[in-house]
């Protein structure tokens, strides 16, 4: 099973531009809780933290894509870098000054989530010109997102650690400065100064022309309103089993899910159409946060977390498939932005809803939001399997960029059968 995997680590800087990656998003990853302990620390209420919190994430949400589309347009170290530093320095800015007075601490973690550099979808537009190959790549979007539960499962636990040792303060200023670090990495490599996005039309939509990706967003919305109503269903839940231990074991157990899930689906090649693919596992997606309705004890509570995550990460696998599918000539970095803004935006419409349905009627209820969500992801892609499944030119890796090994002009695979 590992065998993959670790053909894809040994590729010439496969391992640095993963490593560097996470690296560099570990401020994104654990901005929330850092917000609300540095709040707390402050002083201020539960409610000002999470205000503070919902701006950097909506802010984070708005400047994916465009902070993307100039990468497409200006290649990654002009973008990631200075956009690493702007973010960072913003936050050192909240960090030092603290809640007073409010407007600053409100435009500094604006800043901060605004200036967050897509190391995200720019990763994934490098991993074909490092990888050449279409099934390594495809296996590597697996990697990816398996990486992904890694880093949000750490990330956390490194924001206690910094708590524990120093203080909120200095997390807060540490983790930027060691994402500072991981993007430096990543844009000094070789394939990340090399990489230029293909030729692209000029149309103010940008990615958002393409019907395809517009049908993977519809989806994906409501993929990330399931998983956000997860982690507020759970609360009320966890409050009547067991407290905040319980809580934790139940995100950890759809972390632990996604885990599997994503290591198994990326072990082997997948034969068939990967529109069609995607459709069969957001069902079984949909299918599997059924059984959370049932709230039986903590134990078996937490299995069922862990089998409400295993589907999680081959949709997103999959997913990054159809991106790079439907992405128009020269927006792949945009297009990948997308759809990690639509998620973000998709878990805060998630958490926002579950609440008064979590109020009136309970966390059964609570827990029925993400399988009608699923649903709805499903019908989405049903209706538009049409689209998602319309063959799309696709330049093959150009001449040049085959001659020369630094060179990676955003290759495009044929969309053949393999997927």
């Amino acid at each position: 099973m590992a065998a993959g995997y670790l053909e894809i680590l040994r590729a010439r800087h496969a391992a640095r531009l993963l490593t560097g990656t996470l690296v560099g998003r570990l401020p994104n990853a654990t901005a929330a809780i850092a917000i609300v302990l540095f709040v707390r620390d402050q002083g201020g209420t539960y409610s000002l933290a999470g205000a503070l919190a919902a701006v950097y994430g909506v802010a984070n949400a708005v400047g994916q894509p465009v902070l993307g589309r100039l990468v497409d347009l200006h290649g990654q170290p002009r973008v990631q870098l200075p956009s690493a530093v702007l973010s960072a320095l913003a936050m050192a800015v909240f960090a030092f000054n603290g809640t007073d007075p409010l407007p600053l601490a409100y435009a500094a973690v604006a800043a901060a989530g605004l200036f967050t550099p897509p190391l995200e979808g720019g990763l994934r537009a490098l991993w074909p010109s490092v990888l050449r190959r279409e099934d390594q790549v495809h296996t590597a979007y697996a990697m990816d997102a398996v990486a992904q539960e890694i880093m949000f499962t750490v990330g956390p636990l490194l924001v206690t650690l910094c708590v524990s040792l120093w203080s909120a303060q200095a997390a807060l200023v540490v983790l930027n400065v060691i994402g500072v670090l991981g993007a430096l990495s990543v844009v000094v490599s070789p394939p990340s100064r090399a990489w230029r996005s293909g030729p692209r039309e000029a149309h103010w939509l940008g990615a958002l022309r393409s019907p395809g990706l517009l049908a993977l967003l519809g989806a994906f919305l409501f993929v990330g309103i399931a998983l956000g109503s997860i982690t507020v269903a759970s609360v009320p839940y966890a409050d009547e089993h067991g407290g905040d231990a319980v809580y934790g074991w139940l995100m950890a157990g759809i972390g632990l899910g996604a885990l599997v899930g994503g290591t198994v689906y990326g072990a082997r090649q997948w034969a068939g159409e990967p529109a069609r693919r995607l459709q069969v596992l957001v069902g079984f997606l949909a299918l599997c946060y059924l059984p959370l309705t049932l709230m039986p004890g903590a134990v078996a509570m937490t299995l069922l977390t862990v089998l409400a995550g295993v589907f999680l990460a081959p949709v997103i696998a999959c997913a990054f498939v159809l991106v790079d599918r439907h992405a128009p000539a020269g927006t792949v970095t945009e297009a990948f932005s997308w759809i990690v803004t639509t998620f973000t935006v998709g878990a805060s419409v998630g958490t926002g809803l579950a609440g008064p349905v979590v109020e009136g009627g309970g966390a059964v209820w609570g827990f029925a939001v993400p399988a009608v969500a699923g649903g709805v992801s499903l019908l989405v892609l049903l209706v538009t399997g049409g689209v998602l499944s319309a063959p799309v030119g696709r330049a093959v890796v150009a001449a040049s960029s085959e001659n020369d090994p630094n060179r990676a002009a955003e290759p495009r695979f044929s969309s053949g059968d393999r997927a």
